[in-house]
């Protein structure tokens, strides 16, 4: 059977379950960082010869004895972007599906749920034959078929060298111009020191969402016995006896102290960390995360937007500040996408907007 044809059912169960299950949670409208023809009012300034008289805002020119109009912030759609890592190690699973699957359902997730708003998407799929690169596009057709993509993607033999995660997310970088949201679906498994920089840099036209990727046998070693242990990336075996109480106590601090640098790493570089797990409700957890930004989302202050004048362009732009990243501050939010300032860089709580610079 061709690849796109057994993706199909796939991709049409995926679709139900988050559909069923997370609908209503990222609906809203994305405001961009430039005044134009939108709906959503910005600052008052004086008014200039030239400027349309019907936008004068009688109340300001009350109180200040002079004619002020009020600009309008255009709405902008959301670009999305998603790195998707298929290289060897996520082709391991020992729970309910394999990693390289839950990655598959995560990206899915961000898709249908952004793609029903006039949103674009794009992605980079990171394997054994390189980077791949999906351009943007709006539309069902389109997703569909970047999820077929993906679906397709062959398997690495071990032993195949791959492209590192850093030299992705550089690539990334110089491609995507546009702000907007990244999506970044690994298990970050190389040395944090080498993609850590890269996702820093990422962060800063960007969103990002960094989706970490599990499995239960990753961070605890059952007693079963001698097992055959192989690198899928490098292809080198090892028998080790899980017997061996000592080893397994090992085994265990040395995994939570890699996922705590990971943690550390990610937090780091000011994107918002999602952990996903093989043998847990990818579907739960993914809620959990959205409620919990949503939250932090109508603590934080909403920023304020001052018009200016005589941009690089000659255009009118925004000089409202752009909110802290590292402490998760951004507009105030209604359900997960923005109400009244929304967030622009998308449903996840927080980063600079989506119009092109």
């Amino acid at each position: 059977m061709r690849p796109y044809l057994a993706a199909e059912p796939a991709l049409r169960r995926l679709e139900l379950i988050v559909t069923r299950r997370l609908d209503g949670l990222l609906q809203g409208e994305h405001l961009g960082l430039v005044p134009g023809q939108g709906s959503e009012p910005a600052e008052a300034r004086p008014y200039q010869a030239g400027d349309d008289v019907r936008r004068i805002d009688w109340n300001v020119t009350a109180r200040t004895a002079a004619p002020h109009v009020r600009d309008l912030v255009v709405d902008r759609e959301l670009e999305v972007w998603t790195l998707l890592d298929a290289t060897a190690s996520m082709d391991f699973g020992t729970a309910k599906m394999e990693k390289r699957e839950l990655a598959l359902a995560a990206v899915a997730a961000v898709g249908f749920l952004t793609q029903r708003t006039g949103n674009r998407i794009g992605a980079h799929l990171l394997h054994g034959g390189g980077v791949r690169r999906l351009p943007a596009r709006t539309g069902r057709p389109h997703l569909m078929a970047l999820l077929q993509a993906m679906f397709g993607l062959p398997r690495t033999s071990p032993g195949v060298a791959e492209p590192p995660l850093a030299a992705a997310l550089e690539q990334l970088g110089r491609v995507v111009r546009r702000r907007g949201l990244v999506v970044v679906v690994s298990d970050f498994l190389d040395d944090p020191r080498s993609w850590e920089g890269p996702l820093r840099r990422l962060g800063v036209r960007h969103q990002v969402l960094a989706v970490e990727v599990v499995d239960p046998r990753e961070l605890a070693l059952p007693d079963v016995g001698v097992l055959t242990l192989i690198d899928p990336e490098s292809g080198r075996r090892r028998e080790v006896s899980t017997g061996d109480a000592r080893l397994r106590l090992r085994y265990t601090e040395a995994a939570a102290a890699q996922r705590a640098a990971i943690s550390a790493a990610l937090r780091g570089t000011g994107a918002t960390h999602l952990r996903l797990r093989t043998d847990g409700d990818w579907v739960r957890d993914l809620v959990e995360h959205v409620l919990r930004q949503r939250r932090l989302a109508r603590l934080a202050p909403a920023p304020r937007a001052t018009a200016v004048r005589g941009g690089p362009d000659g255009d009118t732009t925004s000089g409202s500040p752009s909110p802290d990243r590292s402490e998760g501050r951004g507009p105030r939010e209604s359900g997960v996408v923005p109400e009244g300032h929304a967030a622009p860089g998308g449903p996840w709580g927080r980063g600079p907007g989506g119009e092109a610079a």
